[in-house]
């Protein structure tokens, strides 16, 4: 198990995570299409090239998602519960095929939960930036995490 138990989590908690990912054309391209997102955006280099990009962007949900997946390994693996909901997700720039993305992440809010006495609700602000230290995208996560398992907790 490497994620930590709600317990061992406290506000300020900053995780840079070690895994970077550079962008490929093939993770692009079957996202989008795995999505049913026929956006010239992310498909179509020759419709891009007269655009003010002049090529492809990136697909901004695989970069949300490879965003968080990437944090869980060190963040909820084993310990999560459920993923409560994404809020404030920006992409501030973009981000191109050929792009390494570095992903960090903080824990902004911890609160009991109020159903159940052996978890918690984390909120984690995820960050992602490229190789130039450009921030390209963020969200705000909230989960279920469970406590550490055999400890007491007032029911």
């Amino acid at each position: 198990m490497a994620g930590l138990w709600f317990d061992q989590l406290e506000v300020g908690q900053t995780f840079d995570h070690a895994i970077r990912r550079t962008v490929t054309e093939t993770d692009n391209l079957l996202f989008t299409t795995l999505s049913h997102n026929p956006a010239q955006l992310h498909l179509d280099a020759e419709y891009m090239k007269d655009t003010d990009y002049g090529r492809i962007l990136v697909n901004s949900c695989f970069t949300l998602s490879l965003m968080v997946g990437v944090s869980v390994g060190d963040t909820t693996l084993g310990t999560a519960v459920a993923n409560l909901g994404w809020d404030e997700v920006r992409f501030p720039a973009p981000v191109f095929v050929g792009d390494t993305l570095r992903i960090e992440t903080e824990v902004v809010e911890l609160r009991e939960s109020k159903s159940r006495p052996n978890a918690g609700i984390v909120t984690f602000e995820h960050r992602a930036y490229n190789q130039d230290e450009v921030l390209v995208a963020t969200c705000k996560r909230a989960g279920l995490q469970r406590k550490t398992p055999g400890e007491s907790y007032d029911a």
